[in-house]
């Protein structure tokens, strides 16, 4: 049988899911008092209606039945970034505080492996690949926890964790002219060659070189936004938990 929560297939002997623990005749009984209560279907709702219906299955989806262990984890998850992100936030681009964290050596391999898989794309598309590799992993683990394992909540802290990359490449694209930033190899931009430094290659190449200041701090703007979105769509969601808690 399949999960009607989760869609995880199982054997039909089994009383709850194996994957996300919901009890199949809870559901059950839950469905019919739905059903007899005569819920508004979504066709007699229209449009509207079934924009409610994909953020309430998809962004802000809960099981009917949270296990306490479970929530008790993300509630931890939750106050370690919501605590991170603030420190983040609260401290000025120039200090590039990103880029002394432990999350920027996370973030490091993405970046250099966006490098190589961009390299078949010329030059200017090699030096912009390695921002482009350590932005994109975030978004998959965004895109998988919502389509395929239909946990927002592991999404919100994909979201997060975006929004620290941006921040995190902020400085280097800051970075562009002055080229003071200790690169891989233990060199500043301006004892390499040029096209070293991935951020002056990258600008300089389309004209913009000039914009390089404007530019790091839309980035980190956007990151402040990102992580600002996760800490309200991770706290609803506990919130919504909190009340399917199943204590037995």
């Amino acid at each position: 049988m399949k999960c009607p929560t989760c869609h995880f297939v199982q054997s039909d002997q089994n009383t709850e899911c194996r994957k996300c623990g919901t009890i199949f005749e809870k559901y059950r009984k839950r469905r019919v008092l739905s059903l007899r209560k005569g819920s508004v279907t979504a066709r007699e709702k229209g449009d509207d209606a079934e924009d409610a219906t994909f953020f309430q299955n998809v962004l802000f989806f809960v099981e009917p039945e949270v296990n306490v262990f479970h929530f008790g984890g993300r509630v931890i998850i939750a106050l370690i970034i919501f605590i991170w992100g603030w420190k983040f936030i609260l401290t000025p681009m120039t200090t590039n505080d990103t880029g002394g964290s432990f999350l920027h050596w996370v973030n490091l391999p993405f970046h250099e492996a966006g490098h190589l898989f961009f390299r078949l794309f010329g030059r200017w598309m090699t030096s912009l690949g390695g921002t482009l590799g350590q932005l994109l992993i975030p978004i998959t683990c965004l895109i998988v926890f919502l389509i395929k394992s239909k946990n927002p909540f592991g999404a919100s802290v994909s979201l997060w964790w975006l929004g620290e990359n941006f921040m995190d490449i902020a400085p280097y694209i800051n970075d562009a002219r002055n080229q003071e930033l200790m690169l891989l190899g233990g060199i500043t931009g301006r004892e390499a060659d040029y096209g070293y430094h991935d951020w002056e290659f990258i600008l300089n190449e389309i004209g913009l070189l000039r914009y390089d200041h404007t530019l790091a701090h839309m980035a980190y703007g956007l990151g402040i936004i990102l992580m600002l979105v996760s800490f309200s769509w991770a706290g609803y969601l506990l919130l919504k938990q909190y009340k399917h808690l199943h204590l037995a």
